[in-house]
């Protein structure tokens, strides 16, 4: 039986891919398997990954906004949302351009050991009025509130806002009062 390899649904790129794996493995990346597909590390940060789509197959560079690019090769696929990831797309093993591909390859790996990063937009603060209204009245919600993260507390304040009705928005407080009351936050139950 034949080895099932990490690349993508219908291995229709096999071939492709694995020569790329052939010229990433002549750089100091490990390879690691996340979602579902190879992830190349180094100092256990994510450099580059690989996989297949039905039209194309391809790298990925995690920080590839640092890239120079001077072959004009990365795309940004999503602009609204990506910020800092980078694809370098093939249709062809004709395409793939080792001496190139590894030049993006360590530039990507100095620019790990560098630390360049995209610094995370901090989100606009926020309240709750109902949930503050609550918490002059029973003491206890806010001190168990005030142990969750910002982070979910932010998630408890927006789960309130985002309900247009007052009814609604009431409901969510009281879905919401056991779960603080608890230690278990909105989403929890997801987070395994």
């Amino acid at each position: 039986m034949a080895e099932k390899k990490a690349w993508g649904k219908t291995n229709q790129w096999a071939e492709e891919l694995e020569l790329l794996k052939s010229i990433i493995n002549k750089t100091i990346l490990v390879e690691t398997i996340k979602w579902d597909t190879p992830v190349y590390t180094h100092i256990n940060k994510n450099i580059i990954g690989v996989g297949s789509f039905k039209s194309y197959f391809g790298i990925w560079f995690f920080n590839g906004v640092f890239l120079k690019d001077e072959n004009k090769l990365l795309i940004n696929a999503n602009k609204e949302n990506t910020k800092g990831l980078r694809q370098m797309r093939f249709n062809s093993i004709k395409e793939i351009d080792e001496k190139i591909i590894l030049n993006y390859i360590n530039e990507a790996i100095e620019n790990e050991e560098k630390g360049l990063k995209i610094k995370p937009k901090n989100k606009a603060e926020i309240s709750c009025e109902l949930l503050d209204t609550e918490f002059k009245t029973n003491l206890n919600l806010k001190k168990a509130f005030k142990l969750f993260t910002p982070y979910k507390q932010r998630e408890f304040m927006e789960y309130i806002n985002e309900a247009k009705q007052e009814k609604t928005k009431t409901n969510r407080l009281e879905k919401i009062k056991p779960m603080i009351l608890s230690n278990i936050g909105l989403h929890d139950k997801y987070r395994k």
